[in-house]
């Protein structure tokens, strides 16, 4: 199997080595190269490569804007993001926009080769600092904002889920006015919600219940 590759990076050094490196390869033909995201994203569209190696931060359109464009028409196409950055405002953009891997330019000429022969197969690669921060990414998000809030604060939420006023609360749980108010303010800002309206909806669509002793 020929897995036919489309190289996209606007640096002319580094894209012509690696489309010399590619061609060398008995079972890769390059079908054509581009310097910018615009110019990439029209020839992919025109030629459908199997896999494209995609650089990031170009002129004329970024490779997050080409990988989008891109997986819109040709979903079956593979991407490989080749690129210099790993931070976090690339990284996730990159991957929501469809990347199917995520490789730095640090990586030897073999080891680029070698990706583009496992995207071909159907298997990803993801640069290990890259995934760590995926991973580290997950955890955080498995983690509900609700989370955060300290046991008297849960118990305020319920209220406002119930829809009782700060009277109501403060009469129910024996407190202040005043320091229901401070309870709903922070509530309100950990939730980051604007108001006890959201707030409410926040209860009913996780599915607060109060913790039982």
């Amino acid at each position: 199997m020929i897995i036919r590759v489309v190289v996209v990076d606007d640096h002319e050094i580094v894209r012509k080595g690696i489309v010399a490196y590619l061609q060398t390869e008995s079972d890769i033909e390059v079908v054509g190269e581009a310097a910018s995201g615009n110019d990439g994203a029209d020839l992919i569209l025109q030629t459908k490569p199997d896999v494209v190696l995609m650089d990031l931060m170009m002129e004329n359109g970024s490779g997050i804007e080409a990988t989008a464009k891109v997986m819109r028409e040709l979903p079956a196409c593979k991407i490989i993001i080749l690129t210099s950055y790993y931070d976090d405002k690339q990284v996730f953009p990159a991957i929501e926009a469809g990347a199917f891997s995520y490789i730095l330019k640090t990586s030897s000429a073999s080891e680029i080769a070698d990706a583009v022969k496992k995207a071909g197969a159907g298997e990803n690669v993801i640069e290990p600092k890259v995934a760590g921060k995926m991973m580290t990414s997950f955890r955080t998000e498995q983690r509900k904002a609700h989370d955060e809030l300290t046991e008297r604060e849960l118990e305020v939420l319920l209220c406002i889920g119930d829809g009782l006023t700060n009277q109501e609360i403060g009469d129910k749980l024996y407190i202040g006015i005043k320091t229901v108010k401070t309870h709903v303010s922070n509530i309100l800002s950990k939730l980051d919600v604007h108001d006890r309206t959201q707030a409410a909806v926040y209860v009913h669509k996780n599915d607060i219940v109060k913790q039982e002793d």
